[in-house]
């Protein structure tokens, strides 16, 4: 059947729109006014460019899908184009994207509690905890019993809210900006040239959707419509992405933190709204992000059916991401990692050199394959830069 026949069921065009904004409005957005701060006024045009770029890369997973009927996943493009070890490869980098974003979740949720209560202590089997460590493994605590659940579509329903939970943050921020007095009188730099793969990387990691994309494309009722979703998601991100961005800069300036959240007033209504939205969105979430890394070792074990080794293996699973937050407690740090050597991988490299293997697409010298080599060096590029500048940073601060 032709992948552009509309088909009786399926999922509308305004769901798939919503679902893929969802996909795309993560925390991200938290990080935008210190990627700012990095690399200076000039990077907020490499935002834009890189939307531009995740688009198009988009694109070509919709093109390779369209080459095979029963290619349904990320992971079956990677086998269409490479054999099991293409598979293998692009499930290695969804997984372990998927991992550290569910590390980052318990930083965060660690930063804002103690951004609300710093004086906070706790003690554990006579062992004294400071504020953040402490707020990270009560944060891991409550989230654990919702690792162990099996049917996540409550959970789903509650995530879905990332959408309005941008939106929410967003004009929070602007609240504090305008109403609250912190004003827009901060003039930054120019552009800062040893920040800019951090800010290429921070940039990165707001566009890392591609893993779902496949799955929504499968998904749709209407395929052929599936660009004009790209176009829609895309442009309304970059623009909520692109708002945080200015507001936020101007309010800080160079004195932007890792996450926005953490430079606003605490005695505000404005600022607990935008805090406590923010801690929301992990506590709904994480289970829903380490639900792929759990199924599939489960099902390399052949225990997906031992309720009691499930939950073992869930709960070692979080109890590993607690280690790694508590020794590597660095959000932004973190997350522009994720952004160069995950983020890049995922939306840059492994659409390219999949479309390029499908299609045979290097036999072809034209502007396509000149974009799509550019694309390639420019993703290799941000990966071993963007990775080496993040690696330091975090070795540095340990």
């Amino acid at each position: 059947m032709d992948p552009h026949t509309p088909s009786k069921t399926g999922t509308s065009f305004f769901r798939t729109c919503f679902n893929g904004v969802n996909a795309l409005s993560g925390f991200g957005i938290l990080s935008i006014p210190y990627a700012m701060a990095e690399g200076g006024w000039l990077s907020l045009l490499l935002l834009f460019f890189l939307a531009a770029v995740c688009f198009y890369t988009g694109l070509l997973l919709q093109r390779c899908m369209d080459s095979n009927s029963l290619v349904r996943t990320y992971p079956d493009i990677g086998e269409l184009a490479f054999g099991y070890k293409g598979r293998m490869l692009v499930a290695f980098f969804m997984y372990l994207e998927l991992y550290f974003v569910a590390i980052e979740f318990l930083v965060l949720e660690g930063d804002n509690l103690y951004k609300l209560f710093p004086k906070a202590e706790f003690h554990l089997a006579g062992i004294r905890f400071g504020g953040k460590q402490g707020f990270v493994i009560l944060s891991a605590l409550v989230i654990l019993p919702t690792t162990w659940l099996k049917n996540l579509g409550g959970l789903a329903f509650l995530s879905a809210g990332g959408v309005l939970a941008s939106m929410i943050l967003v004009v929070s921020v602007l609240w504090v900006g305008t109403v609250d007095g912190i004003g827009f009188h901060e003039r930054g730099t120019l552009i800062r040239w040893r920040g800019i793969p951090t800010a290429f990387s921070l940039f990165a990691f707001c566009y890392s959707g591609h893993s779902v994309f496949p799955s929504l494309y499968s998904s749709m009722k209407d395929r052929s419509k599936f660009s004009t979703v790209l176009i829609f998601c895309f442009v309304l991100c970059t623009i909520t992405n692109g708002v945080m961005a200015v507001i936020g800069y101007l309010m800080f300036g160079e004195a932007s933190k890792s996450q926005v959240t953490l430079n606003l007033p605490v005695g505000r209504m404005s600022s607990k709204i935008a805090i406590y939205t923010t801690l929301i969105s992990p506590l709904t979430k994480y289970a829903l992000i380490v639900v792929p890394i759990v199924n599939s070792i489960e099902e390399k074990l052949h225990v997906s059916k031992n309720r009691f080794i499930s939950i073992l293996i869930r709960s070692a699973v979080l109890f590993s991401t607690v280690i790694v937050a508590l020794a590597v407690p660095f959000f932004g740090y973190v997350v522009a990692l994720t952004g160069s050597f995950l983020s890049c991988t995922a939306t840059m490299l492994l659409p390219s050199a999949c479309y390029l293997k499908i299609f045979r697409g290097w036999r072809r010298w034209g502007m396509e394959l000149l974009a799509i080599l550019g694309i390639v060096v420019l993703g290799a590029f941000i990966a071993v830069v963007g990775t080496c500048v993040s690696m330091k940073q975090i070795i540095r601060s340990l």
